[in-house]
């Protein structure tokens, strides 16, 4: 199926950062954190929690040098794509090549054999075995990161809820009335969306004069220094359910290491997930010690936290562990709801720490 991306490539002048269906990104915030960064004096960053690397791309935006990093491998891709990528755009010639079936390799088939009536029809896939694995073999480490990126991007559109915390493949194939979701857009054939995301992602390509860099990890084991760090940690609510990343996305984290997916499943769940490893950052008993050894860490740069204001620790406790460091500490507020909260009339933080 031989699609072209020359013309937005062609036409390319501006570059922008694409939209996501991303659980708590920070995408619609980012002109109101932008605004509160600009007043604040520093030439390098690190996005500690980076996510859809929303923030981190405005921070390369306004020019800094940016650091990127999370602890999932399939956000590390996303990082490595808008963030350290400077100039690296999709051909035509790869999309073709990633899309198709070579006669000389012999294809794995295990997402068609895994996950038969979980998230996707057979011939889908089908589809993303063989795309999965062209993928893996790009020796380009940007292009690479970018066809991850737009394969993630046409997975979670598929998705209902855009996510993979069920198996709830019928959601998409009954035969009934839906008041939610877009059956056309989660029938739309996976080339169709990748050949979307493909153009997007060349179109979020730009170069900041700056040596930006992607890491994959836990950031209190990070050995870099920056001006300031913006941390946007999983959100832990008084009430109601806590954001698992690696639960609702660990479909994507999969695709990222096909090669050793067998080996990472939680074989006695039903939707296939993977095996849980333990972040502080998800353990409401620990999250304050995770915020004390962070903020210990980062005490001679400016620190930045988004936050909301039912979260736990308190708002009050990471001021106090900020002024402990000698911190002056300012908050900012704006209304926000995010789109699958049931709480309406929340409000999103920024904890200005210098």
């Amino acid at each position: 199926m031989a699609k072209s991306i020359k013309q937005e490539s062609t036409l390319f002048h501006k570059h922008k950062l694409p939209t996501t269906r991303y659980q708590g990104s920070k995408y619609k915030l980012r002109e109101w954190i932008k605004h509160s960064l600009e007043k604040l004096n520093f030439e390098t960053a690190i996005d500690a929690f980076s996510g859809t690397s929303s923030i981190g791309y405005t921070l390369k935006e306004m020019g800094k040098e940016v650091y990127s990093n999370d602890r999932l491998p399939f956000n590390f891709q996303v990082g490595k794509s808008l963030i350290e990528n400077s100039s690296e755009k999709i051909t035509d010639e790869d999309f073709n090549d990633i899309i198709q079936k070579h006669t000389d390799y012999n294809y794995l088939s295990f997402i068609e054999d895994t996950f038969h009536d979980i998230y996707y029809t057979d011939e889908e896939n089908v589809w993303l075995d063989i795309v999965s694995q062209n993928i893996y073999q790009v020796k380009n480490e940007y292009k690479k990161a970018m066809l991850y990126w737009a394969l993630y991007q046409s997975c979670i559109s598929k998705r209902p809820y855009n996510l993979f915390h069920r198996k709830n493949l019928y959601v998409r194939t009954s035969d009934v009335k839906r008041n939610f979701g877009n059956k056309t857009t989660w029938d739309k054939p996976f080339v169709e969306h990748f050949h979307k995301f493909v153009k997007e992602i060349n179109n979020s390509v730009f170069d900041n004069g700056k040596n930006n860099k992607s890491f994959c990890g836990d950031i209190v084991d990070l050995e870099i220094k920056a001006d300031l760090v913006y941390i946007d940690t999983p959100y832990i609510p008084k009430t109601g359910t806590l954001t698992i990343y690696g639960e609702f996305y660990h479909f994507l984290d999969g695709l990222t290491n096909y090669y050793n997916w067998k080996n990472e499943i939680d074989y006695n769940s039903k939707h296939k997930r993977l095996i849980p490893n333990y972040s502080i950052w998800e353990d409401k008993k620990n999250i304050s010690s995770g915020f004390e050894q962070l903020i210990e860490k980062f005490q001679n740069s400016i620190i930045v936290i988004s936050y909301r204001e039912d979260g736990i620790p308190s708002i009050e406790e990471i001021s106090e562990i900020l002024r402990k460091y000698n911190k002056k500490v300012h908050i900012e507020t704006v209304d926000y709801k995010y789109v699958l909260s049931k709480k309406q009339d929340s409000k999103e933080v920024l904890i200005i720490a210098q």
